[in-house]
């Protein structure tokens, strides 16, 4: 079997070692793209939209191949947890996540050519009741800064994870069979 060459339209290092994994070859075309919510916008419309800005920033440069734009968002009581601005701001998202449950979404674009193909994966996740040491364990050694929702499930935080609902490729920062099924759709 023979997977085409992506163009990855991300600057994510998660991503790429995802693609890597499953020895998916791909070139990296950073998208710069503003990542402002509108008023009122739904996460899954969110996680959407800038998936589709990210594939579409960079597929002009490249025709036949599939550009792929993905974006991961956490959402708590239909509130967008973003990446943590400082280690503070980091405690405080983890706290919230605390012994309840949360969803990750991740908006997946692939495009080629003219034709567009977007989807939302949608993984829930459940964190055990944390205490203080925990908590200021995952702010201090999970590196949090460059997360959605300031944590890793691949690292220190699978140590307080209980559940997870879905695909935990989606949790890590690509739901990569989503993104296989929607090249193997446009091929």
């Amino acid at each position: 079997m023979n997977l085409p060459k992506l163009i990855l339209a991300s600057g994510s290092p998660r991503r790429s070692e995802i693609l890597n994994f499953v020895g998916w070859e791909f070139e990296k075309q950073v998208a710069d793209v503003d990542e402002t919510e509108f008023p009122g916008e739904k996460p899954a419309d969110y996680v959407k939209r800038l998936a589709i800005k990210k594939a579409a920033a960079v597929a002009g440069s490249f025709g036949n191949n599939f550009v792929l734009g993905a974006d991961t968002i956490v959402v708590i009581d239909g509130e967008i947890i973003g990446k943590p601005v400082d280690l503070d701001d980091a405690g405080k998202m983890i706290r919230k996540l605390s012994g309840r449950w949360h969803e990750v979404l991740t908006g997946v674009a692939v495009i080629r050519n003219s034709n567009t193909a977007v989807e939302v994966q949608e993984t829930r996740v459940k964190f055990k009741k944390l205490d203080d040491n925990e908590i200021e364990f995952l702010v201090n050694q999970g590196e949090p800064l460059d997360k959605a929702g300031a944590y890793a499930v691949q690292a220190q935080a699978a140590l307080f994870i209980e559940e997870i609902e879905g695909d935990y490729w989606n949790v890590v920062g690509l739901p990569v069979n989503l993104v296989y099924r929607l090249v193997r759709e446009n091929l």
